[in-house]
């Protein structure tokens, strides 16, 4: 590979690196060219872009987008495969789905990179796939707002809605 075409992958890097905010340093060595194609499918149709880099390459391009992590720089190792993602936890349920489904160990999580911290080993897989996206977080955020004007209003419409009406009632009589 010459020197242009060496920059212009980790240049494509960098890019992919400052365009997704969260990303999964993963092994899919092992996986047949079926099983490739079909992850990359579904990586795909979920948002999630898969590019299978050098480490090298990899490790350049983090530097020049100013984003070095040692925990990360140290399970580049081997083959890599890096799943770039806008929503945190999607290449942690991908990866879970896609063992469960085809029976396989692989793709295994090297490390993460979500939310600006570093998760290292497979066994952070579970804990990736509990974090919430943005979106999640909003909905919760807006049902917990919702929830005490929810029971001030069943409570109003139910039988002791009527009495403070009549409370009130009472009240407005008195003055």
């Amino acid at each position: 590979m010459k020197k242009e075409q060496k920059c212009q992958v980790v240049a494509d890097l960098t890019n992919c690196i400052g365009q997704y905010a969260h990303y999964y340093v993963t092994d899919i060595a092992g996986l047949n060219a079926e099983q490739t194609a079909s992850l990359r499918r579904v990586c795909f149709e979920k948002g999630i872009k898969l590019v299978v880099a050098k480490n090298t390459f990899f490790s350049k391009a983090m530097a020049a987008a100013g984003k070095v992590d040692d925990e990360i720089q140290s399970t580049l190792e081997g083959p890599t495969a890096i799943m770039f993602s806008n929503t945190g936890n999607a290449p942690a349920k991908l990866i879970k789905e896609f063992i469960k489904a085809s029976g396989l160990e692989k793709p295994a999580l090297k490390s993460a990179y979500v939310d600006e911290c570093a998760y290292v080993g497979v066994n952070q897989l579970e804990t990736l796939c509990k974090i919430k996206s943005r979106e999640e977080l909003l909905g919760d955020i807006i049902a917990l707002l919702q929830s005490p004007a929810k029971n001030v209003i069943s409570a109003l419409q139910s039988n002791a809605g009527q009495k403070v009406a009549g409370i009130v009632k009472a009240l407005e009589e008195r003055a």
